[in-house]
C-alpha cells in the first residue's frame, strides 16, 4: 500500500472509531487505560511533492484544432503555466492530426507542412520551454525528408506522426533509417482495442484502417533494433495490459504515460512488463492527472526520477538535444 493510500485508510479508520463510540454515549479520549493521545499522520502535501521532480512532457500538443497563429500564441502561455505549476523543464510539442477527410486525415505534404510551421512558431516564442517533434507522411517520402530536414535544422527533436500511415508500413522504412542516422525517437500515435465483455477478441476492423496497434511497433523495431520508437499514451483508452504484454520483448520501444484514463496499478503494470527505462513521462494535455498517477503509483524515488525526467534525458541526449 502507497503512503497516500494507506493515510486515507488510516484516518478514515480512526475517525470512524470516534464517531461510532461517541453514538453510544462514550468519551474514548476519557476511556480508562486508553492511550488517545497519538496524533493522526501529518498532511500530506502534494504539490510539495510535485514540484520535488523536474519532468520533460515528452507527449504534448499545441491547440489540434487551431490553425490560427494569434491563437496558437494564447495557447503556448496556458502550457507555459502549467509547467511552471507542475515544473516541467521542457514540453515537446507537436502537432500530427491533419484534418479528416471522409474520416481520414489529410495526407498531403501541405497539410504536414502547415502543422509544422505552427509548432516552430510557438517554439520562438519560449524556446526555454518548448522544442518540437515534426510530422510527416513518409508515403510522400522526398517532401517528408526535406521537411525533416527543415525542420532539424530549426531545432526540433524528434518526430510525431498520428495514423496517416501505419508505423511498419514500408514507407516507413527510408525515415527510420533517417531518423537512425539523427539519433532521434519516433513518436506515434496507437490504439490497442478493448475486448467485449471480459473477451479479448483480436482488431475486428472498427478502428481506421492506418492506425498503428503493438503488433505493428513489434514488426518495425525488430526490423530496426538500432531505431527508437515511443507507442502513444497508455492512458490513451485502450487496453493498457494488453499493450505493455505486446511490447515486453521490443526493448527499443519506448511507452509513454500520457493520457486521460488514470486506472489504479496503470503505471505499477507498464512498470513490471517493460521495465523503468522504457516508461517516458507524458501529459497528451491532460496535466494534473497525468502527474499525479505517477505520484500515486508504488515507485522508488529513483524510478520517479527516471520517469518524469531522465528516460526522456537520455534519449535527447543521442541527438545531442538534452536538457540541462
Amino acid at each position: 500500500m502507497n503512503r497516500r493510500k494507506f493515510f486515507a485508510s488510516t484516518g478514515l479508520s480512526a475517525a470512524g472509531l470516534m464517531v461510532s463510540e461517541s453514538l453510544f454515549g462514550l468519551d474514548p479520549k476519557a476511556r480508562a487505560g486508553q492511550n488517545w493521545t497519538a496524533e493522526l499522520p501529518g498532511k500530506y502535501d502534494l504539490m510539495k511533492e510535485v514540484m520535488r521532480y523536474p519532468k520533460i512532457d515528452a507527449h504534448v500538443h499545441v491547440d489540434l484544432g487551431n490553425s490560427n497563429p494569434e491563437a496558437q500564441k494564447k495557447f503556448a502561455e496556458i502550457l507555459i503555466d502549467y509547467a511552471e505549476r507542475l515544473n516541467i523543464r521542457k514540453l515537446i510539442l507537436s502537432k500530427p492530426v491533419t484534418r479528416l477527410i471522409k474520416g481520414i486525415p489529410d495526407p498531403s505534404p501541405e497539410a504536414f507542412i502547415d502543422h509544422n510551421n505552427i509548432i516552430l512558431g510557438v517554439m520562438k516564442h519560449h524556446p526555454d520551454k518548448f522544442t518540437g517533434s515534426f510530422t510527416f507522411n513518409p508515403v510522400h517520402l522526398k517532401a517528408s525528408l526535406d521537411e525533416i530536414k527543415r525542420c532539424v535544422d530549426q531545432g526540433m527533436v524528434g518526430a510525431k506522426t498520428y495514423y496517416q500511415t501505419k508505423i511498419n508500413n514500408p514507407a516507413f522504412y527510408p525515415i527510420v533509417e533517417k531518423m537512425i542516422d539523427l539519433k532521434m525517437i519516433i513518436h506515434t500515435h496507437a490504439e490497442t482495442q478493448l475486448g467485449v465483455g471480459g473477451y479479448r477478441m483480436k482488431y475486428n476492423g472498427r478502428k481506421p484502417e492506418q492506425v498503428s496497434i503493438p503488433e505493428d511497433f513489434v514488426d518495425i523495431a525488430k526490423r530496426y533494433p538500432e531505431a527508437m520508437f515511443q507507442h502513444a499514451h497508455i492512458g490513451g483508452g485502450g487496453d493498457w495490459e494488453y499493450m505493455c504484454k505486446a511490447l515486453k520483448h521490443s526493448p527499443n520501444v519506448y511507452v509513454d504515460t500520457s493520457g486521460s484514463n488514470n486506472e489504479e496499478h496503470m503505471i505499477d503494470f507498464a512498470l513490471q512488463e517493460l521495465g523503468e527505462d522504457r516508461l517516458l513521462f507524458g501529459s497528451d494535455n491532460c496535466y494534473y492527472q497525468s502527474v499525479g498517477k505517477i505520484l500515486a503509483s508504488n515507485l522508488t524515488e529513483a524510478q520517479r526520477k527516471k520517469i518524469f525526467f531522465e528516460n526522456f534525458n537520455n534519449i535527447l541526449k543521442k541527438g545531442g538535444h538534452h536538457v540541462d
